[in-house]
């Protein structure tokens, strides 16, 4: 099993990035998908989801009408695209898989949102 993120970087205030998580391994399409992150010195927070067959997200608040989250069913991927960042979205990234109690996690792609 394997989920690769990538799409993290530096970005301006107001800018906009789009992560990717590439999944391998297992059922892609079976599995509810969800990125979370991680800023310094806090705890991991649930930033989207989205079920196994895509017709149902939810957000976290702070991100609500600025994030994104989708997936491609062909390209085992799931996305966030990133609008209107702030340096309060600044963490690591973390993309998970979950059916069940069954859980996977991806190791994780930093975004720092500063001037």
């Amino acid at each position: 099993v394997q989920l690769v993120e990538s799409g993290g970087g530096l970005v301006q205030p107001g800018g906009s990035l789009r992560l990717s998580c590439a999944a391998s391994g297992f059922p892609f399409s079976s599995y509810a998908m969800s990125w979370y992150r991680q800023a310094p010195g806090k705890e991991r927070e649930l930033v989207a989801d989205i079920t196994s067959g895509g017709g149902r997200t939810n957000y976290a608040d702070s991100v609500k009408g600025r994030f994104t989250i989708s997936r491609d069913t062909a390209k085992n991927t799931v996305y966030l695209q990133m609008n209107s960042l702030k340096p309060e979205d600044t963490g690591v990234y973390y993309c998970k898989a979950r059916w069940g109690v069954i859980a996977y996690w991806g190791q994780g792609t930093q975004v720092i949102v500063s001037s």
